[in-house]
């Protein structure tokens, strides 16, 4: 897969709220924060499968690797990438808080290129 460009997605998920109550340093919130959605179709179309292991490359060069997990059909558009807040969301924002204190979170753009297949990776 070379790299392509998609817009960057973080939120809160159920299974992050969850796992808060665990701890974060626990398996079920780090599963969490650490597992990239990708819509099927893109997934499709890029031979990507779940467990590949691809790197995100924010605006500003910052990069982070990131395991897939496939999103549920229709959860996600084409072109749109979703991760939960955590450490791999926080390391791809920029610092331009735009006027309100706070960096950017939503939308970013980011490149997304492959880095080992799940195959190989487990």
């Amino acid at each position: 897969m070379n790299r392509e460009t998609f817009i960057l997605i973080p939120g809160r998920t159920t299974d992050q709220g969850c796992g808060v109550s665990e701890g974060k340093f626990r398996d079920k919130y780090q599963k969490e924060v650490r597992a990239l959605r990708v819509a099927p179709g893109d997934m499709a179309r890029l031979g990507l499968a779940e467990g590949d292991l691809v790197r995100l490359t924010g605006e500003e060069g910052q990069s982070v690797e990131v395991g897939i997990t496939a999103a549920k059909k229709d959860e996600l558009p084409e072109g749109l990438l979703f991760i939960a807040y955590g450490e791999i969301s926080s390391r791809l924002m920029t610092g331009d808080t735009h006027g309100s204190g706070i960096p950017t979170s939503k939308g970013m753009e980011v490149t997304m290129e492959l880095v080992q297949k799940a195959s190989v990776a487990t």
